[in-house]
């Protein structure tokens, strides 16, 4: 990744060294980073083996939970870790469901790389498919950023382990995790990550109910192709005020399973869509992107700009 002159890469640590999960995170919003990247190797008392990537979510299952737990627990090895991390405990649950997704606009996009890394993992390298999941990492949950943590494997696995130490499984594997962010990057800078958003667990798209504020304006349905600009994604659901929206007006609300996406104005022209965006990127939404509907329904936005340029 460091040979393509597209990207800046900022190592939170090259040397077997702790470094706190506290600084961990610190490294990459001090950068500014457009990306965290969080890679680790897995353990278990059995013989589990296959590869998993992770976004940020309240956990899901006993296993994602024991996970968690597993991984923050190296707090533990930190001085005054009572103080840094203000009372957060890896073992008790409540403080992982107290870890709400601060930087809710980025799931999305979380999503989709741990989407495509874990593709590359199971499609390319035909490694056992532990699927793209949410859990309550600390690591994930301070940083400003789209971010995965992806568990290349179990090192307890004796297969598996030779694996991953050897030089052809390191290679193989931080390959595709490379080819992924590089799709990824892409992805983004052709803005089509809305509408090649995966499943995840906990985070099903399988309707397109448009939801707007009873204090706002109605809008009629149109068979015209309208752009809107997505601000935010949450597993909660906001009241459609200014004041939970940075200042913003005019928003709506479309549920996808368990998951609210909110949607800045809206405009039938694609000019005015993009300035709408950068309004949106003004008041603090950095990763705002614009989201194409018709009917009523989620379409492709490249299809849609590929469409009007015929």
């Amino acid at each position: 990744l460091e040979k393509n002159k597209r990207f800046k890469v900022i190592y939170t640590r090259k040397t077997d060294t702790f470094i706190e999960l506290i600084d961990r995170a610190a490294i990459a919003n001090k950068a500014d980073a457009n990306l965290f990247v969080s890679v680790h190797c897995d353990s278990h008392s059995s013989s589990a083996y296959g590869a998993g990537t992770f976004v940020l979510g309240l956990h899901a299952t006993k296993r994602n939970l024991e996970l968690a737990k597993k991984e923050n627990s190296v707090i533990y090895l930190e001085e005054n870790y009572e103080e840094k991390y203000e009372g957060f405990d890896p073992n008790k649950p409540e403080s992982l469901i107290g870890i709400e997704i601060m930087a809710e606009e980025y799931l999305d996009q979380s999503i989709l790389l741990a989407d495509l890394i874990q593709k590359n993992f199971t499609n390319k390298l035909k490694r056992k498919d532990r699927s793209v999941k949410q859990a309550g990492f600390w690591v994930l949950h301070n940083t400003y950023m789209p971010s995965v943590l992806v568990e290349t494997g179990f090192l307890t696995n004796k297969i598996e382990g030779a694996y991953l130490n050897s030089k052809k499984g390191q290679d193989q594997m931080a390959t595709a995790i490379t080819e992924a962010i590089v799709n990824y990057e892409q992805r983004l800078a052709s803005n089509t990550v809305t509408s090649e958003t995966p499943d995840v667990t906990k985070v099903n798209e399988n309707n397109s109910d448009i939801a707007v504020d009873n204090n706002a304006t109605e809008k009629e349905e149109t068979s015209d192709v309208v752009f809107k600009i997505q601000i935010s994604a949450s597993s909660r659901k906001l009241p459609l005020k200014a004041y939970n929206f940075k200042g913003l007006k005019d928003i709506s609300v479309a549920k996808n399973g368990n998951l609210y996406r909110y949607f800045y104005s809206e405009t039938s022209n694609y000019e005015k869509a993009k300035k709408f965006k950068a309004e949106a990127m003004e008041h603090g939404y950095n990763s705002a992107f614009v989201v194409a509907f018709k009917n009523g329904e989620k379409v492709p936005l490249s299809t849609v700009l590929k469409s009007n340029s015929n």
